[in-house]
C-alpha cells in the first residue's frame, strides 16, 4: 500500500512539473512561440516573443520554432543558423502593416537589388540549415503598403544604412515595402508546404544562396506592386517543385542582380498564373543564367480579376532575357501547357547595360546561346506574336524549338508585314516591346543557329501576316513547319538578309506563296517539301542570286 502511494505522488509531481514548465514537455529542439509570450490574437505585436524563440533555438544548436493555431502579428524576424520556422494548420504569421516594424538592413553581398530593398518579414544572411515549413499561412498585408512612400526625412534613415558611395540610392517607391522572405548568402535552405499571401513587394527573394529546395508551396500575391511569386537571384543548386502560384507580377523568376550567375536550377511540376511573365529569366542579368531545366509546368490565367499592371491574359509564358551583360547558356524547357498570355515564347538579347554597382564600368553586351524548348502547347495566345531577337553584332546562338503547337487569336493586318521594327537595344525587355509584330507566329532577328522542328501554329480570327519572318538569321533549319496562312498573305515564310537555310518536310496548304526571299538572302536549300497546296512555291526579289538557291525533290506543279 505504501509503495502505491509513493508511485501516485511521483506521477502527480511529474504532471505538476509539466504544467509549471511546459518547455520541459517539448521534444528536444522544439520551441513553441506561445511559450515565449506570443499571443495569436491577430492584434498583439509578437516580434520580440518570436525572436526570443528563434534566439533560444539557435543558442541550443538549432531545431524548430513552432507556431500553433492562431494569428501572430509580427515585424521582422531574423533567422539563425539551423533554425526552421514551422507553422501548423490554422497558424497564420501576419506581417505588420506598420513600416517601422521592419528595420532597414544592409546585406554584404552587393547587387542591384540594394537599390530597392532593405526590409523583410523574414530575413536571414550568411546562415546554414534554415527552413520555413508547415501547412500554415504567411500573410504580408501587402495592400496596406501599396501607396506607402516616405517623406524627405526618411532619406536620413535610409542613407544611414546604405553608403551611397558604394551602393545605389534606394528608390522611395520600393524601400518602404518589405519583402515577405529575403535570404542572402545562405546554404541549405528548405521552404516547404506553406501558403504565402499578399506581400508588399516580392514574395520571396533568395540572393546568392546555395542548395535551396522550395517544394509544395502555394503563393497568392496580388496585394501591391512588384508582386513576384519567387525570385531566384545569383543562386546555385536550386530545386523548385510541386508549387502553385498566382501573382500580379512575374511568376517563377530567375535573376542575376550581382556578379554571380544563377545556375544549376531544376524546376518541375508547377502551376503558374501571372499578369506579367509566368516563367522568366531576367530582367537583371549581370551574372547570367547557366544550366537550368524547367519541365512539366502549366501556365494558366490568374484567378484574380483586378490587376495592378501587366495584362489580364499575362505577358509571356516563357521569357528569356539577357540585357545587362552576362551569359545565358544551357537552358532546357519541356512539357509546358500555356493558356492565354500575350506571347507564349519571348527571347531577347539586348544591351540595357545596367550596372549592379555605381562605381563599375557598364557591362558589355551579354551572350545568349544553347536553348532547347520542346513539347509546348499553347492556346489563346495574343495577337502580338512571339519573338526571338538579338541586336546587331550580338546574335542569339543555337536555339531549338521542337514539337510546339500554338493557337493565336489572330486579327493581324496586312500592312504590318513591312512594319519597321526598331532595334531598341537599351529598352526594357518585354514581349510587347516592339508592338504588334510583322509575323503572327515568330519574328526572328539577329540569330545564328535556329531550328524549328515539328511546329504547328494557327489562328482563330482572320490573319493577314505571315507565320514566320527571319531577318539576319544564319544557319536556319525548318523541319515540318506547319502554319496556317491566308491566301492574301505575301508568303507563309519570309527570309530577309538570311543565309544558310535548310527547309524540309513542309506541306503548306491553302496559301498563295510558300517562301519569299528578300534582301540578299543566300545559300537557301528547299528540299523534300510537298508544295502542291500553294500557287507559287517561291518568290525572290531582285537582290537574290539564283545560283545560291538549291531547290530539289519538292512535290510541286509550279516553281518561280
Amino acid at each position: 500500500m505504501q509503495f502505491k502511494k509513493q508511485i501516485t505522488v511521483i506521477i502527480l509531481l511529474l504532471l505538476s512539473a509539466a504544467i509549471i514548465s511546459p518547455v520541459l514537455s517539448n521534444p528536444a529542439g522544439f520551441y513553441n512561440v506561445v511559450e515565449f509570450g506570443a499571443i495569436g490574437d491577430g492584434e498583439t505585436l509578437n516580434t520580440h516573443a518570436i525572436q526570443a524563440a528563434v534566439n533560444e533555438c539557435s543558442k541550443n544548436g538549432g531545431g524548430t520554432v513552432h507556431f500553433p493555431a492562431g494569428t501572430y502579428l509580427s515585424g521582422t524576424i531574423y533567422l539563425k543558423d539551423y533554425v526552421k520556422l514551422n507553422l501548423s494548420s490554422g497558424a497564420v504569421l501576419l506581417g505588420s502593416d506598420q513600416v517601422d516594424d521592419f528595420p532597414l538592413n544592409k546585406c554584404d553581398f552587393p547587387s542591384y537589388s540594394d537599390k530597392y530593398v532593405g526590409r523583410a518579414l523574414i530575413w536571414g544572411e550568411g546562415l546554414r540549415g534554415i527552413g520555413i515549413t508547415g501547412s500554415g499561412i504567411i500573410d504580408g498585408q501587402g495592400a496596406a503598403f501599396r501607396d506607402n512612400l516616405p517623406d524627405e526625412s526618411g532619406w536620413d534613415i535610409i542613407m544611414a544604412v546604405y553608403d551611397d558611395t558604394t551602393r545605389h540610392r534606394p528608390q522611395a517607391r520600393y524601400i518602404d515595402r518589405p519583402y515577405m522572405i529575403r535570404l542572402i548568402s545562405c546554404h541549405d535552405v528548405l521552404v516547404e508546404g506553406i501558403s504565402l499571401r499578399n506581400s508588399p513587394m516580392w514574395m520571396q527573394h533568395y540572393l546568392n544562396c546555395d542548395f535551396v529546395s522550395i517544394q509544395n508551396i502555394t503563393v497568392y500575391n496580388h496585394g501591391s506592386y512588384n508582386n513576384d511569386m519567387i525570385d531566384i537571384d545569383c543562386c546555385r543548386n536550386v530545386v523548385i517543385s510541386n508549387c502553385f502560384g498566382d501573382s500580379d507580377d512575374d511568376g517563377i523568376t530567375m535573376k542575376s542582380t550581382g556578379e554571380l550567375p544563377t545556375e544549376n536550377v531544376a524546376i518541375s511540376n508547377c502551376v503558374i498564373s501571372s499578369f506579367c511573365n509566368a516563367i522568366k529569366m531576367g530582367t537583371e542579368s549581370n551574372g547570367g543564367f547557366k544550366n537550368i531545366t524547367i519541365t512539366n509546368c502549366v501556365v494558366r490565367p490568374s484567378s484574380e480579376q483586378d490587376l495592378i499592371y501587366g495584362r489580364r491574359e499575362g505577358l509571356a509564358g516563357i521569357a528569356l532575357e539577357i540585357v545587362d551583360g552576362g551569359a545565358l547558356d544551357g537552358i532546357t524547357i519541356s512539357n509546358i501547357a500555356i493558356s492565354g498570355t500575350t506571347a507564349p515564347i519571348f527571347m531577347r538579347l539586348g544591351n540595357r547595360a545596367r550596372k549592379y554597382r555605381p562605381n563599375i564600368a557598364p557591362p558589355p553586351a551579354g551572350t545568349f546561346r544553347n536553348v532547347f524548348i520542346s513539347n509546348v502547347i499553347a492556346s489563346g495566345a495574343g495577337g502580338t506574336g512571339c519573338s526571338i531577337t538579338g541586336i546587331p553584332g550580338h546574335l542569339i546562338e543555337n536555339v531549338t524549338l521542337s514539337n510546339i503547337k500554338i493557337s493565336f487569336i489572330g486579327g493581324g493586318l496586312k500592312q504590318l508585314v513591312n512594319k519597321d521594327i526598331p532595334e531598341h537595344e537599351e529598352k526594357y525587355p518585354e514581349s510587347t516591346m516592339f508592338g504588334v509584330l510583322p509575323a503572327y507566329g515568330f519574328f526572328c532577328r539577329h540569330v545564328d543557329g535556329l531550328t524549328f522542328r515539328d511546329i504547328d501554329i494557327h489562328y482563330n480570327e482572320p490573319e493577314y501576316r505571315p507565320a514566320l519572318i527571319c531577318d539576319d538569321v544564319h544557319d536556319l533549319k525548318l523541319f515540318n513547319f506547319d502554319a496556317q496562312v491566308s491566301k492574301d498573305v505575301s508568303a507563309q515564310i519570309i527570309l530577309r538578309n538570311s543565309h544558310d537555310a535548310f527547309i524540309s518536310g513542309c506541306q503548306p496548304e491553302d496559301t498563295d506563296v510558300f517562301l519569299l526571299l528578300e534582301k540578299n538572302s543566300s545559300r537557301i536549300k528547299v528540299i523534300g517539301n510537298d508544295l502542291k497546296g500553294v500557287n507559287r512555291p517561291f518568290i525572290v526579289d531582285e537582290s537574290i542570286q539564283m545560283e545560291t538557291l538549291d531547290v530539289a525533290h519538292n512535290l510541286s506543279d509550279k516553281q518561280e
